[in-house]
C-alpha cells in the first residue's frame, strides 16, 4: 500500500452498535471445532460487528488494515484467525503481537490463553518490569504465540532468544498508541525481522502520519476495515457532563459531592499530575471509600496486584494519570472521571473511551477552571461533544443523599434477615462514649459497606454461574504468584 493511497483514506463511520451482531454466526465464518469449543466456552453466542468483518478475510492470509475502537471486539478479532492460522505443534515462533503497554499485553495474553485450549498452542508473555529468565525460557521451548511490548521484545531479539524467521503472523494493537509513545522505530526494527511472507494485521482507532509510512512499508495491498469513529467525532454511547470548579469549598470535596451523588458502580478517575493523583486518593481514603492511585514508577508486580484487587471487588475506584492508565481496562467501567480536563483535547477522548463500551452506555464527568476553556472549546468545536452543563450540588445536599442511600443499604440487610441483636448493647454502649463513639461508630459502618460491596461481588458472580469461592481462590492465587513489589520498569 503507498503513502499516496492513504491520503485518500475514507473516513470512518461509527457504527452505534458494538454489541455481538445477533444475526451473525460464528459458524458461517468457517472455524474449527477446537475454536468454536473455546469460543462457546467463552461465552462468544455471536460475533461482534469488527469480528464479523476481519475475522473471515484474515483467515484468507491477507494483511489487514483495521479501525475500531477499543471495546468492540478487536481483541479476538486478531487473535482467532492468528491462531487457526498456526498448525498445532509449531514448535517456534508462529505469531507476535505488539502493544504499548505491559497490561494490555497481559489482557491479550490471557484471553489467548482461553481461545488457544484444544490446539496445543502455547502463549507467552514479554514485557518489561519482570524478570526475562522465564521468557526466555518460554522463547526457548517453542513457545508459538508471543504477545510483547516493543521495548522488551526488541530486547529478547538482540539477546538471540527471539528469532521471527519463520513467523506466520505479525500483529499491531493499538498501533496509534504504541507511536504516539515513542515506539517507531523500535517497531519497524521487529517488523523487519518477519519474513516478506509474513501477513500483518494492524489495528488501530486513529491512522495519522508516521502510521501511515509504516503500513506504506510493511503491509501488502492490505484489506482495509473502517469501523471506529473518526478522530473528529465522539461516541455516542457516553453522556458527557461538565462541572465548573467553585472556589467555595476545596475541589477533592467538589469531586466527592458529585461522586455522592452519581453513586457509580465503577469509575477511572484521571487526573493530570501525579501529585493530583495522591492527593485525590489519599482524600477519598479518608472519607471511608476505596481509592487506589497508579503512578508511571509503580513495578509490574504491583500494577497486576492492583488489577487483581479491583477485579476481585477490593478497589472502589482507580486514581491514575494518563501514562499510568494507558492498557488499564476494567470490564463494564460505568463513569470517567476528569479532575481536570487535558491539555490535549485528544487525550479526552482516549479518557473518556474507557466507558460506553460495547454498546452500552457510560458516563463522563469533568471539572473545569477557567484555565481549560481552550480544551473545553476544542472538544466543542473540533470533536463535536456535547455538554451537559450542570451546577455543583451544595455539601448539604450531597451529605443528604449520601445518608439516604447508605441508610436504606443498611435497612435492606435488616429486613433481608442479617443477625444484628448481640451487638444493640455494644451499640448503646458506644453511643455513650461522645466523639469517641463517633469514631468507633464510623470504623463499624465502614466495615459494613466493605462487606456489602463484596457481598453484592459475591451475588453478581453466582448470577453468571460463576463460582465465588473458585473466583476468590483465583484472586489470591494470583496476587500470590505477583510476589512482593520491586524491580524496575520496563517497556
Amino acid at each position: 500500500m503507498s503513502e499516496d493511497t492513504l491520503e485518500d483514506l475514507p473516513a470512518a463511520t461509527e457504527d452505534p452498535e458494538q454489541s455481538p451482531d445477533a444475526t451473525a454466526d460464528w459458524a458461517d465464518i468457517g472455524l474449527s471445532d477446537t475454536m468454536m469449543a473455546a469460543l462457546a466456552e467463552r461465552g462468544y453466542t455471536h460475533p461482534t460487528p469488527v469480528q464479523v468483518a476481519a475475522v473471515p478475510q484474515a483467515l484468507t492470509g491477507k494483511d489487514q488494515l483495521v479501525r475500531s475502537k477499543t471495546g468492540s471486539g478487536k481483541t479476538a478479532a486478531f487473535l482467532i484467525p492468528t491462531i487457526e492460522r498456526i498448525p498445532e505443534g509449531f514448535g517456534k515462533v508462529g505469531a507476535i503481537a505488539l502493544c504499548p503497554t505491559r497490561e494490555l499485553a497481559v489482557q491479550i495474553a490471557m484471553e489467548a490463553e482461553e481461545l488457544v485450549k484444544g490446539s496445543g498452542l502455547r502463549v507467552t508473555r514479554l514485557y518489561g518490569g519482570v524478570a526475562i529468565g522465564p521468557q526466555a525460557d518460554d522463547l526457548a521451548a517453542g513457545y508459538e504465540i508471543v504477545i510483547g511490548t516493543p521495548g522488551r521484545v526488541q530486547d529478547h531479539i538482540k539477546r538471540g532468544n527471539l528469532k521471527l524467521g519463520d513467523a506466520l503472523v505479525g500483529i499491531l494493537d493499538e498501533a496509534d498508541e504504541m507511536l504516539s509513545m515513542g515506539f517507531y522505530q523500535e517497531v519497524v526494527n521487529i517488523l523487519s525481522e518477519l519474513p516478506k511472507t509474513a501477513q500483518i494485521l494492524l489495528f488501530s482507532a486513529t491512522v495519522e502520519e508516521k502510521l501511515k509510512q509504516l503500513i506504506g512499508k510493511f503491509l501488502k495491498e492490505p484489506d482495509e476495515i473502517y469501523m471506529s469513529v473518526d478522530n473528529a467525532q465522539a461516541s455516542n454511547t457516553i453522556h458527557h457532563v461538565l462541572y465548573e470548579t467553585t472556589m467555595e469549598y476545596p475541589k477533592p470535596r467538589q469531586l466527592l459531592t458529585v461522586m455522592e451523588v452519581e453513586n457509580p458502580a465503577s469509575a477511572i478517575i484521571f487526573c493530570n499530575t501525579r501529585s493530583d493523583t495522591d492527593l485525590v486518593a489519599r482524600f477519598l481514603n479518608r472519607q471511608g471509600l476505596v481509592a487506589e492511585p497508579i503512578s508511571s514508577d509503580l513495578t509490574q508486580k504491583a500494577r497486576e496486584r492492583v488489577m487483581t484487587r479491583i477485579k476481585a471487588g477490593e478497589i472502589d475506584f482507580l486514581v491514575a494519570t494518563d501514562i499510568a492508565a494507558r492498557g488499564i481496562d476494567i470490564t463494564d467501567l460505568s463513569h470517567v472521571f476528569n479532575y481536570s480536563l487535558p491539555e490535549d483535547p485528544a487525550i479526552y477522548l482516549h479518557r473518556t473511551g474507557r466507558t460506553g463500551r460495547i454498546g452500552k452506555k457510560g458516563t463522563a464527568i469533568s471539572f473545569m477552571g477557567g484555565k481549560e476553556l481552550a480544551t473545553r472549546k476544542a472538544l466543542v468545536g473540533k470533536y463535536k461533544i456535547k455538554f451537559e452543563e450542570r451546577t455543583l450540588p451544595s455539601r448539604e445536599e450531597a451529605e443528604r443523599r449520601w445518608t439516604e442511600r447508605h441508610v436504606g443499604e443498611m435497612q435492606a440487610a435488616v429486613n433481608s434477615g442479617l443477625a444484628f441483636e448481640g451487638f444493640l448493647g455494644m451499640a448503646r454502649n458506644i453511643r455513650e462514649r461522645g466523639p469517641q463513639g463517633d469514631a468507633l461508630i464510623a470504623i463499624a459502618l465502614r466495615g459494613f459497606f466493605r462487606w456489602h460491596r463484596l457481598e453484592q461481588n459475591k451475588a453478581k458472580a453466582e448470577a453468571a454461574g460463576e463460582d465465588w469461592e473458585q473466583v476468590q481462590e483465583l484472586m489470591q492465587q494470583r496476587t500470590r504468584r505477583s510476589g512482593p513489589s520491586g524491580g524496575g520498569g520496563g517497556r
